[in-house]
C-alpha cells in the first residue's frame, strides 16, 4: 500500500518535544465523581511510553466530556491514570497554551511526560471555521507550535472532528500517526481490502443516529450482503415496516427524537427487505423475570413494557447468519447486556462472531466493554477499534479531517524526512 502519512518511525525523536493528541475521554461515575479507567487510556499509554523511552519530551493534550455535562472535568485524574499505566510520573498542568504551560514545556527534560488541561475548556477548540487553514491560526496552535518539534495524532476516535487540537498543528509542525492511529488505519484498510462474501454488518446500541448513515451506505453498497438490525435500530426498522409496537414505544421514539428517522428507514426497509434482517421477537421484563414475545404480538402482550434484548428466535437466526459469514462488522451491543436478565443476545451474538471463520471488525466503547464482560477471545477478532463515529464515517468512504491533515503534512514534508 502506498505510503500516505508519517509514523513515529520516520522521525528522530531524542531530545525533541512531541505534542501528542490521544483520545483520553473516559467513562464517568457520577456517584463518586471519578472517571473510570479504560482501554483507551491503556492503548494510548503505550504510544506515550514509547516516545518517552526514545528520549522525547512528551506533551499530551486531550479532552474530557462536553461543556455543560457532568463529565466535563479537568484532566488531573487522567494524569494519575496515565502514571499508573506508564509506571512513570505524568505531571498535570492546569493550563493549555498560556504562559504557565509554555514555561512548563520549556523546562522539560528528555523522557518527561506532561499532560495539559482539557482542550474543550477553551472556546477555540470547538469553534467552527469555514477554512481548514483557520484552525492553524488559533492561539492554541500558534502558542504550542512554537515550543514543540513534532505533532503526533494518536486519537483516531477524534479524527472525524475538525477541531483545533486535531487538525491545526499538522498545518505547522511535522506530523505523524501515533501507534494507535497507525493500527486503526491499517486495520480498517484491511477490513476494506479483504472484504469477502457473505459480508454482514451487525448494528445495534442505544444511539441509532450513529448508525443510520452506515445502514444507508450498506444498503446501497455491493460490498455488504446483510445488515442485522438490533437495539433501538432494530425497533425502529420494525416500526418503519409498518408494525405497530404500541403507544408507549411511539412515545419513547418521540421523546428521543428517533421518530424523525422513520421516514428514511421506511424507504430502506421497503427497498431492501432481503438485506435488512430485523428482529422477529423481543425480550422484556415482567415481575423481575425475562419474558419473550413475537414482534407481531408485542403491542397486545407487552405494550407499555420496554424491550431490552432480542428474543431466542432472533438470536438463533442471527447466529446462523454470522457463522456462515466471511466478513463481519459488529457495532453493538444488541441489547441491555449490563443486566443479567438481558445479556443473552449480546453474549451469544458475540460468541458466534468469535467462532466464525471470517475477517472481523469491531468498533465502539460499548462493544469493547461487552467483549470484556463475556470473555470473548480478542485474538479471534481481526481488529477491535477504539472508535465509534470515526469508524462509521471511514467505512462509508468519508474523509476524516484528522487523517486528511496527516496526509497533507506528509505531502508537504516527505522530502525532509
Amino acid at each position: 500500500m502506498q505510503k500516505e502519512f508519517f509514523t513515529i518511525d520516520d522521525f528522530a525523536l531524542e531530545g525533541k518535544t512531541c505534542l501528542v493528541r490521544p483520545d483520553l475521554n473516559c467513562p464517568y461515575d457520577a456517584k463518586i465523581g471519578k472517571i473510570e479507567d479504560s482501554e483507551r487510556i491503556a492503548r494510548h499509554a503505550k504510544t506515550i511510553l514509547e516516545l518517552a523511552q526514545r528520549g522525547a519530551k512528551v506533551v499530551v493534550i486531550a479532552h474530557q466530556g462536553r461543556k455543560g455535562d457532568p463529565d466535563f472535568l479537568p484532566l488531573s485524574q487522567h494524569a494519575a491514570l496515565l502514571s499508573t499505566h506508564l509506571k512513570k510520573y505524568v505531571e498535570y498542568c492546569e493550563d493549555l497554551f498560556g504562559s504557565k504551560a509554555v514555561e512548563k514545556i520549556k523546562k522539560m527534560r528528555a523522557g518527561d511526560v506532561v499532560l495539559l488541561e482539557n482542550t474543550r475548556f477553551y472556546e477555540e477548540e470547538t469553534a467552527k471555521f469555514s477554512e481548514i487553514s483557520d484552525y492553524g491560526k488559533t492561539e492554541m496552535v500558534k502558542s504550542l507550535s512554537k515550543v514543540c518539534d513534532f505533532f503526533i495524532l494518536d486519537g483516531f476516535s477524534v479524527s472525524h472532528r475538525a477541531q483545533a487540537s486535531v487538525v491545526g498543528f499538522a498545518q505547522i509542525l511535522p506530523s505523524a500517526a501515533g501507534r494507535v492511529m497507525q493500527k486503526e488505519l491499517e486495520g480498517l484498510r484491511n477490513a476494506l481490502d479483504n472484504s469477502s462474501h457473505p459480508n454482514i454488518y451487525i448494528l445495534g446500541g442505544a444511539k441509532p443516529d450513529d448508525v443510520i448513515g452506515l445502514l444507508e451506505f450498506a444498503c446501497k453498497s455491493e460490498l455488504v450482503d446483510r445488515i442485522l438490525a438490533s437495539g433501538v435500530l432494530g425497533e425502529l426498522c420494525i416500526a418503519a415496516a409498518g408494525i405497530d409496537l404500541g403507544i408507549e414505544k411511539k412515545k419513547y421514539f418521540e421523546k428521543n427524537g428517533f421518530d424523525k428517522l422513520l421516514p428514511k428507514l421506511s424507504e430502506y426497509v421497503s427497498k431492501y427487505p432481503r438485506k435488512i434482517i430485523m428482529p422477529i421477537d423481543f425480550a422484556y421484563e415482567q415481575n423481575n423475570a425475562r419474558k419473550e414475545v413475537d414482534v407481531l404480538d408485542y403491542e397486545k402482550i407487552a405494550n407499555g413494557k420496554p424491550s431490552f434484548d432480542l428474543g431466542a428466535k432472533t438470536i438463533s437466526n442471527f447466529e446462523k447468519i454470522i457463522l456462515q459469514s466471511k466478513t463481519i462488522y459488529f457495532k453493538g451491543p444488541v441489547g441491555v447486556y449490563e443486566n443479567p436478565l438481558f445479556e443473552e443476545g449480546t453474549r451469544r451474538v458475540l460468541k458466534a462472531v468469535e467462532l466464525a471463520d471470517a475477517f472481523k471488525l469491531m468498533g465502539g466503547g460499548h462493544s469493547i466493554s461487552a467483549v470484556e464482560k463475556f470473555k470473548i477471545d480478542k485474538s479471534k477478532i481481526s481488529h477491535i477499534s477504539l472508535a465509534g463515529g470515526a469508524v462509521v464515517e471511514y467505512l462509508q468512504g468519508k474523509k476524516l479531517p484528522g487523517v486528511e491533515a496527516l496526509k497533507r503534512a506528509y505531502i508537504r514534508d516527505r522530502e525532509k524526512f
